[in-house]
């Protein structure tokens, strides 16, 4: 028969310059492929060096070492027998190139350039590479000597150019191509190419994961034909998390699919499918492409026993679920791969602390549960964390308390109540807590300050000034943060154990973007699980956590009203709240925040929709004034965000001054004209007594 052909693709735990470890897995992923019987294996986006490379693009080190590792690909005995499609940087002319390179057998088919560059979002592609310019062209390339070497070849094709084996036709996409709305995989299915190919670096964002699935479904219902599609996975060294979710459709349907997170370092997808199903669709042709032929075939002669794949349901994770496991797989990434031994956390029994605790636990869960399914990767990574060589971790509450250190850090300002909610918290889910007072270092600072200046500070609420009162606050708030790393290091010394703890934040998206917390407090962290994570979502992800996982303390938290406890209590009881500090709730920050990043919203633009989703809570004027008080707040405060704690990319409306949300961080913080425009329009409603439709 000859039509059956089984393809492998695969989502690998790529580290950027970690050529050695890149290899291995590499290897690994395709002598799985040949175990799973397939003739063609796909991998992740540039995954011999890394998609987070970044400026180590520019370096000739990182060329050389990717055909260094290429070398070792060619002459290993696993890569025989089948073809492999493998990505790296690739310099042409003098041009750098993000390049598939399709090899069989010690010989080099063909080298496929991105055409059409990822420069959105967290992407930067421009700034490394440039897009091949020249569609349906291929040309020359010279090969380095230690390739010609290995494969006897001086020259290979390279450019846009397709694979012809003995019995179908390969064509290529790369990551953005597909997401692009002039994808080449709708030309080449008109040119009767049969089996599309994506190789992706795609990062996690909540709720996207379906966007995907749904591309790559409809890139074979509009013409037919397979498509596999290959994804990094895990943290390879910033603050992304690749999310995997390797597949293979046809003709619309998933018929094969891989984990979307988990702490398998290579996991390879393969399906048994059968080229009648594609040539059934095809009737139209376009301009062709150039062939690349290939003394190959993906199918055997004799298929008649082999059964095909069918299509299988994609049930996707709720927002609540991906906060549990994304971030808690970028976490045990960014543990084994520090050197660290384990995590501290200022613990202060609000919603923030309390979701980031629970993410650390649902890392102890999925650590458990790796071992217990036989992941010797995971056994010996927990192992050297801990440096115990025989410890075997069963019970996630038992390993949180290796890992986890969670410390309460009380002041005089702080209630009853949330120090018992942080102490529960804790209990609940095993880690090892302290219960600090910060008081005599809060009066030790504010010693030296009377001592130089003859003057003491007071709050508010004692007589003090709107400057007094913001300066206590933020001490208290510093000192946190100065303690937090003092018992990170030494914590464990103190214990006569080994190694130092990574200290983690827990300030959430939305207080980023009004700038609600101290410059360098207890929010200034090595990393932030929840950085890129709304309030209300957070909230959700908690009453999630209280089924999922019994964390009946949670409830407790919830019911409390969010507060920063940096101002004197009144008869024991909290006075200052979160949302009465930022003049505005936490839902509406969220409305707030993607109106300005994904909408693109200024001021006036901001202030036109939201008389409209408002209007039946807010006058016009009220709504002039939310607009405006955020805008002078996102204004005053967004120097804050050159300095934040590195967090976890979640959310498509993220502040992170990093790379994803770039502005200016000295602002004219008055918006003259367009407040003036804001208030001509609140006029206009005022003298002509229209409501808002």
């Amino acid at each position: 028969m000859g039509r059956k052909v089984t393809l492998a693709t695969c989502s690998l735990n790529q580290w950027a310059l970690d050529f050695e470890g890149n290899l291995t897995r590499i290897l690994k992923s395709i002598e799985i492929a040949k175990q799973k019987g397939a003739k063609y294996r796909l991998g992740p986006e540039l995954e011999i060096c890394g998609y987070g490379c970044a400026d180590h693009f520019y370096e000739s080190d990182t060329l050389l070492h990717c055909f260094q590792v290429l070398k070792s690909l060619l002459e290993s005995p696993l890569t025989q027998d089948i073809i492999c499609d493998v990505g790296m940087p690739v310099m042409h002319h003098n041009v750098r190139y993000n390049c598939r390179v399709i090899f069989l057998n010690k010989k080099i088919l063909l080298i496929r350039p991105k055409m059409l560059l990822a420069n959105y979002g967290n992407n930067r592609e421009f700034r490394w590479f440039s897009p091949w310019s020249r569609p349906r062209h291929v040309e020359e390339y010279f090969l380095p000597r230690m390739i010609q070497d290995v494969t006897g070849q001086t020259t290979v094709p390279f450019g846009d150019g397709v694979l012809s084996t003995k019995d179908t036709c390969l064509g290529s996409e790369i990551c953005a191509e597909l997401w692009n709305p002039r994808s080449p995989h709708v030309d080449m299915g008109l040119d009767g190419i049969e089996i599309f190919t994506n190789s992706s670096a795609s990062y996690h964002e909540l709720r996207k994961a379906d966007h995907r699935v749904n591309l790559v479904k409809s890139a074979t219902t509009k013409s037919g034909g397979i498509y596999l599609f290959a994804n990094q996975k895990g943290c390879d060294g910033d603050r992304l998390y690749y999310d995997g979710c390797a597949m293979i459709a046809i003709n619309g349907d998933i018929v094969a699919r891989g984990a979307q997170f988990s702490l398998k370092d290579v996991e390879v997808v393969s399906a048994t499918l059968d080229l009648e199903d594609v040539r059934s669709y095809r009737g139209e042709r376009c301009h062709p492409h150039m062939r690349i032929k290939t003394d190959f075939s993906l199918s055997d002669c004799d298929d008649r026993c082999l059964p095909t794949h069918q299509p299988v349901e994609w049930i996707f994770h709720t927002p609540e679920e991906e906060i549990s496991l994304g971030p808690a797989c970028w976490l045990w990434d960014y543990l084994r791969r520090s050197g660290q031994a384990g995590f501290l956390l200022p613990l202060s029994g609000g919603v923030d602390s309390s979701s980031t605790a629970c993410i650390v636990y649902s890392m102890c869960v999925q650590i458990c549960r790796a071992v217990k399914d036989g992941n010797s990767q995971v056994l010996e990574d927990v192992q050297r964390v801990v440096s115990d060589s025989s410890y075997r971790p069963e019970d996630p509450r038992e390993l949180c308390g290796r890992l986890f250190t969670t410390c309460y850090m009380a002041s005089e300002n702080s209630s009853v109540d949330t120090r018992n909610r942080a102490k529960d918290l804790a209990a609940q889910i095993g880690s090892n807590h302290l219960n600090i007072n910060i008081d005599m270092a809060v009066k030790g600072m504010l010693g030296i300050f009377s001592m130089v200046t003859g003057k003491w500070p007071q709050f508010r609420a004692n007589g003090g000034s709107a400057r007094e009162n913001l300066a206590l606050q933020n001490v208290q708030a510093r000192i946190r943060m100065i303690l937090a790393y003092l018992f990170a290091q030494l914590c464990l010394w103190a214990q006569g154990k080994p190694g130092g703890l990574l200290v983690l934040g827990s300030a959430n998206v939305d207080e980023s973007l009004t700038g609600y917390f101290t410059k360098y407090d207890c929010s200034s962290a090595d990393i932030n699980p929840i950085g890129g994570v709304s309030k209300m979502d957070l909230k959700c992800f908690l009453q999630y956590c209280v089924k999922r996982f019994q964390l009946t303390a949670l409830i407790s938290i919830l019911d409390a009203p969010p507060t920063a406890e940096l101002e004197p209590l009144t008869d024991g009881k909290i006075v200052q709240t979160d949302e009465a500090d930022m003049g505005m709730t936490y839902s509406e920050l969220s409305v707030i925040g993607r109106l300005r990043k994904i909408s693109k919203c200024g001021p006036y633009s901001m202030f036109c929709k939201l008389i409209h989703s408002w209007k039946e809570t807010f006058s016009p004027s009220q709504v002039a004034t939310k607009v405006k008080h955020f805008f002078r707040m996102y204004s005053i405060n967004r120097h804050k965000m050159t300095t934040v704690t590195p967090s976890y990319h979640a959310e498509n409306y993220s502040p992170d001054d990093n790379r994803f949300d770039l502005r200016p961080f000295l602002y004219n913080t008055q918006w003259a004209w367009q407040f003036r425009c804001i208030d001509n329009e609140v006029t206009f409603f005022r003298n002509t007594g229209m409501l808002v439709l």
